[in-house]
C-alpha cells in the first residue's frame, strides 16, 4: 500500500530566529540577514525544516519590530530586500523553508497610514484605524499588556479623538471593517510570497474585529477575513502556509482551522505551561487534562507546539491558583514576571538540568503537533532578567568563546544587548562550538532527538491515547499510525518509577528502543512492567 504523502508542515521541525540576536556580519552590534545566511548550515544540521523569523520590517522598534512602519521594506539594521531574497534562495538551496511574521492586527503609530489617519479627517486613511470620540466603547475587551496599558483606547491630540489598540499605545489597531485594509494586507502578503517565502506566522489574529457587547476576540467576522486570506493563498501560492498565533483555549483555536479552509497550523498555547507544571509536580495530570480539552482538527492541519519562545511564558490559560504556584516555583524574583507570564528561558526554568530539558522536549515531541525550537535553547542558553520587557530572553546567540560570544566584532558597548558573561550560562563555557566538540553535550542530544522524531512520522500524524493514567508519576502515551505503534514513557518525577502496562494485543512482540536503536524488551504476558530512572524517557516501538 502506498503511503499518503503528508504536506510538508505536518512533520516539520521549526526553528525560531530573532535576526537581531543571531549573527552580526557587519560589526555594528546587530544581527542581520547576511549573518543568518552564514549560519544556515548550522540550522540545517540541527534537523530543522523551516525557519520562522521575527519581524524584519522597517520599524521604530518600540516593540522589537512588531510595530511596523513599512510592510514593504527591511529594517536597515538587518539588511536589504536583496539580502532577504538571497536568504530565501540560500535556505531553499539547503532544503530549508522560511516563514515570517505577518503582523495583521496593528501597525506602528509611525506608519504613514496612521500619520495620515490622525492628521487628515477627510483622508481615506482616517478609516484605516478604529477611532472614537469616547473611550467607553468595547468595554468588555480585556487589556492584554496589564503592566503598561490602563486602557485599550488612547487619545490623539492631532485627531482630537481616541484610537483603539489591543497592545501598546504605540501600536494602533487596523480597522478590518474597511475592505481597503483587507486589500492592503493581501498586497503585503503577495509582495513577500512572490519573493519566495513559504508562508506566514500571523500575529495576534483573534483581535481583528470589534463588536459592542463582546470581548472583541474570535468573532465570526474575523474568521471570514482570515478565510479570505487563505483562499487568496490557495488560489495563487500552493504549498505555502498560514500559522495562527491565537493565544486562546484549544476549542477557540479549533475555529481558526475552519473546515481546513482557514489556517494550516495553529499554536497550542496552554499545553506549554502544563508541561512545566507536570515536571515540577512529578504529575502527568495537567497534561491529561489539557489534552482532554483539545478537540480534533481537520485532516492536513496541524498544531504547532513549543516550550519557549520570544514572549513571556504565558499563564493566561491557567487558574489564578495555578498562576500563583507557577510564579512561586518558576519566577520567585518579581523581575522574572511580566504581564500574566514568566520571562525566562528554558534552561533556567529547568534548573540547567540537561536531563529535565531533554525530558521536556521529548514530552513535547511525544504529543501531536509540529514542534518549534527557540534559538539558543538547543545549547541551553540562559537569560538576563535585568533587561527590560521581554528582552531578557532575546540576548545574542552564543557561538563560541571569542569576544561577544562570536556574535559580533563590535565593541561590547555597541551590542544591541549584552551577551551573558557570568555564571553557568556564560558564553565562555556555554556556546555552539563547545557543544559541537563535546559528544555528550545538550546540542548533540537535541540533534539526535530531533532526528529520531522526524524519522518516525507516527509522531506527526499518529493517533494518541494515554495509558497507565492512574500511575501519574509517569506520562505514558501510545501513538498509532498505519498499523505501527510507539509507546512514549516519560518519568516526570525525581525518583525511579515502575510502570505497569496492559498490552494484551501485543503479547509475544518486541519493544524496540528507537532513541538508542536497540532491543528493549520481549513482551511475554498481557502485563508488562517497565522501570524508569528519575526524569528518564523511553520511546518504544512495538515490533513483531
Amino acid at each position: 500500500m502506498k503511503t499518503q504523502q503528508l504536506p510538508w508542515y505536518m512533520n516539520a521541525m521549526f526553528y525560531e530566529v530573532h535576526i537581531r540576536a543571531f549573527c552580526d556580519s557587519t560589526g555594528d552590534g546587530n544581527g542581520d540577514i547576511p549573518g543568518l545566511i552564514s549560519k544556515l548550515d548550522y540550522i540545517k544540521q540541527l534537523g530543522i525544516d523551516c525557519i520562522w523569523i521575527l519581524p524584519m520590517f522597517s520599524s521604530p522598534l518600540k516593540d522589537d519590530g512588531y510595530d511596523i512602519a513599512d510592510y514593504y521594506n527591511i529594517h536597515p539594521d538587518y539588511g536589504t530586500i536583496d539580502d532577504f531574497k538571497q536568504l530565501v534562495n540560500e535556505a531553499h538551496h539547503r532544503g530549508l523553508k522560511i516563514i515570517s511574521d505577518l503582523v495583521l492586527n496593528h501597525t506602528s503609530d509611525q506608519h504613514p497610514w496612521f500619520q495620515k489617519s490622525r492628521s487628515e479627517a477627510d483622508s481615506k486613511y482616517r478609516d484605516y484605524y478604529v477611532w472614537s470620540h469616547t473611550d467607553d466603547k468595547y468595554s468588555d475587551a480585556r487589556i492584554i499588556f496589564l503592566d503598561t496599558e490602563k486602557s485599550n483606547w488612547s487619545y490623539d491630540d492631532q485627531a482630537g479623538m481616541y484610537y483603539w489598540h489591543r497592545f501598546y499605545s504605540s501600536q494602533p489597531d487596523l480597522n478590518y471593517d474597511n475592505p481597503d485594509v483587507i486589500e492592503e494586507m493581501q498586497q503585503v502578503m503577495k509582495f513577500w510570497l512572490d519573493m519566495g517565502i513559504d508562508g506566514f506566522r500571523a500575529d495576534a489574529v483573534p483581535y481583528l474585529i470589534q463588536r459592542e457587547g463582546t470581548n472583541c476576540e474570535n468573532l465570526p467576522e474575523t474568521h471570514q477575513i482570515l478565510k479570505g486570506f487563505r483562499a487568496f493563498m490557495n488560489d495563487h501560492y500552493e504549498g505555502k502556509i498560514l500559522l495562527a498565533e491565537a493565544n486562546q483555549w484549544p476549542e477557540d483555536v479549533r475555529e481558526y482551522f475552519g473546515d481546513g479552509d482557514e489556517f494550516h497550523m495553529g499554536f497550542h498555547f496552554p499545553v506549554m505551561p502544563r508541561i512545566f507544571m507536570a515536571i515540577r509536580k512529578g504529575d502527568a495530570s495537567p497534561i491529561h487534562w489539557i489534552m482532554s480539552k483539545t478537540p480534533d482538527i481537520p485532516d492536513n492541519t496541524q498544531w504547532c507546539t513549543f516550550l519557549r519562545n520570544h514572549d513571556e511564558l504565558t499563564l493566561e490559560m491557567v487558574t489564578e491558583e495555578e498562576r500563583q504556584w507557577m510564579w512561586e516555583e518558576y519566577a520567585p524574583d518579581p523581575r522574572m514576571r511580566l504581564n500574566l507570564g514568566i520571562r525566562r528561558r528554558l534552561a533556567p526554568l529547568l534548573d540547567n538540568d540537561h536531563q529535565k530539558i531533554l525530558l521536556a522536549n521529548a514530552l513535547l515531541y511525544s504529543l501531536p503537533g509540529a514542534p518549534i525550537i527557540y534559538y539558543g535553547d538547543e545549547i541551553g542558553m540562559g537569560d538576563n532578567i535585568w533587561l527590560p520587557d521581554r528582552n531578557g530572553v532575546r540576548t545574542p546567540m552564543q557561538w563560541d568563546d571569542s569576544p561577544n560570544a562570536g556574535f559580533s566584532t563590535a565593541n561590547q558597548n555597541e551590542l544591541y544587548a549584552p551577551v551573558i558573561t557570568t555564571g553557568a550560562y556564560s558564553y565562555k563555557r556555554l556556546n555552539v562550538s563547545a557543544g559541537l566538540s563535546d559528544p555528550n553535550s545538550l546540542l548533540h542530544k537535541m540533534r539526535h532527538l530531533v532526528e529520531v522524531r522526524k524519522t518516525h512520522p507516527i509522531f506527526a500524524s499518529g493517533n494518541y491515547k494515554f495509558l497507565a493514567v492512574d500511575q501519574t508519576e509517569c506520562l505514558v502515551i501510545l501513538r498509532e499510525y498505519q498499523g505501527q505503534k510507539v509507546i512514549c514513557i516519560l518519568n516526570l518525577s525525581d525518583k525511579n518509577q515502575m510502570i505497569t502496562l496492559n498490552l494484551p494485543d501485543d503479547r509475544d512482540k518486541i519493544l524496540i528502543d528507537i532513541v538508542h536503536n536497540s532491543k528493549f524488551r520481549h513482551i511475554k504476558s498481557d502485563q508488562t512492567t517497565i522501570a524508569t530512572d528519575a526524569y528518564e524517557f523511553l520511546w518504544l516501538k512495538i515490533s513483531n
